[in-house]
């Protein structure tokens, strides 16, 4: 079978075809993630200190963010480029693409500086105590000098994955994820903050490789600043078009510390569970996040060319293979749940909260896919408003005070189910959302 060039494979091929080119290489970008983001956690957890487990938990809403940042310019971004694709205006797609790298650049510098300035006091917002603070405070050092990058080069594979180049997108991302996973087992064992080290030179070598693809391999993209000043139309409609993604990871963050600070009066063993689990139940979400991720182009530019049957028929087919590949995933979790959380952690304490916590969180893996192909879809159409609404709902205006509502109703066995009910409210939502816009 011939390979297609870009335009024909996101125009004209096969639904199938199409959506197995685009969405393969972006699952295992998103599976990818997920690997690089469990590797701290696992090797962190081969010290047999409960406690380093627990200040990593405490630092995720720091990576968190800077996803937030890259989402929104990647995301965005993406949506943009694909319509302009479509409507072969290739003009568009060296601004929008110049501006991304360094908006993602400048804003990569800006988070650093507030990181290294005000350590301590973002930390203990976070929930560090006296026990976790100096584990936290190292790792989030070492993060903050890599953040450039880890936004740049995260934005980067959404850009790339636009032109049809999922396959380049996806080496991209496991650039990145294979040298943390080499480098963290040698600075682990002799650094205190090595899993940090590690994935701030995993994402600089990802970046290289962007780097060269943008200078190199594309003929459509641009680093030239003078092409990045275009202008706040481009700037503000790229943002726009990215915020829904962006508020999702933001309010994560949020959730995140707000679940933190209620874990911490339970213990320090619930917290190093929950950022366990957090990470392991990502398996089950990026899954499906990356399959609909990954068709976002085919939606932006059949919308751009004016092919409404085409993305219609594309939005089914992915919904029933994110069904599909959401069910098999946590039938799997649910009978491996003890051995999961066994790899991260030789805690008897935390195995116990972390096997009952990974329950919970996977209740709704079967159907979340469908939350994240209705927001992509309405994205590509312009329609970034209710998709926004539907992730400030998610992360934030129902999940927080849910979380405390559960606290004291229930305590820590009401609190872990917080997020599975929000995802149904939110999956819900978006099915009645999208059917009135379509």
């Amino acid at each position: 079978m011939k390979n297609l060039d870009n335009d024909t494979l996101l125009g004209k091929a096969p639904i199938p075809r199409a959506v197995a080119a685009m969405a393969i290489p972006s699952v295992i970008s998103s599976l990818v993630t997920v690997v690089y983001n469990m590797a701290d956690t696992f090797f962190v957890g081969q010290t047999g200190d409960a406690l380093q487990v627990a200040a990593v938990s405490l630092t995720n809403p720091i990576f968190i963010l800077l996803m937030a940042f890259a989402n929104m310019f990647g995301m965005g971004g993406s949506a943009m480029i694909s319509v302009a694709l479509g409507e072969s205006n290739h003009q568009s797609v060296k601004k929008i693409s110049s501006f991304i790298s360094w908006a993602s650049l400048v804003v990569g510098a800006a988070f650093a500086a507030v990181l290294l300035c005000f350590t301590a006091p973002i930390l203990h917002l976070f929930g560090a105590d006296a026990s976790t603070f100096e584990f936290a405070r190292g790792y989030t050092v070492y993060i903050a000098f890599g953040a450039p990058f880890v936004i740049w080069s995260a934005a980067a594979s959404f850009v790339v994955r636009a032109e049809g180049a999922s396959k380049e997108a996806m080496i991209g991302s496991m650039i990145g994820t294979i040298a943390n996973i080499v480098l963290d087992p040698v600075f682990v064992s002799g650094l205190g903050q090595g899993a940090a080290v590690a994935t701030t030179i995993g994402n600089m070598l990802a970046a290289l490789y962007y780097l060269w693809y943008f200078l190199k391999k594309s003929r459509r993209f641009s680093l030239v600043p003078k092409d990045a000043l275009c202008g706040t139309h481009i700037a503000v409609r790229v943002c726009s078009a990215g915020f829904p993604t962006a508020i999702f990871s933001a309010l994560m963050c949020v959730s995140t510390i707000v679940l933190n600070l209620i874990l911490v009066a339970y213990g320090n063993a619930p917290v190093a569970a929950i950022g366990i689990v957090f990470k392991a139940n990502m398996f089950i979400t990026f899954l499906q996040m990356g399959l609909a991720n990954g068709v976002q182009p085919i939606f932006g530019y059949s919308y751009g060319a004016g092919d409404i049957k085409r993305f219609t028929d594309t939005e089914r087919f992915t919904k029933l293979c994110c069904f599909v590949v959401g069910l098999a995933a946590t039938a799997l979790y649910f009978f491996l749940r003890e051995p999961i959380i066994g790899l991260f952690v030789d805690d008897s304490g935390v195995i116990t909260y972390g096997v009952q916590m990974l329950i919970a969180y996977m209740l709704s893996g079967p159907f979340i896919g469908f939350l994240f192909v209705n927001m992509n879809c309405m994205q590509s159409v312009g329609r970034a408003l209710p998709a926004t609404v539907l992730s400030v709902l998610r992360q934030g205006l129902l999940l927080t005070p849910l979380l405390y509502l559960l606290n004291v109703i229930a305590g820590l066995n009401g609190v872990i189910y917080g997020q599975s009910i929000t995802d149904y409210i939110t999956i819900i939502l978006s099915c009645v959302v999208w059917r009135r816009i379509r």
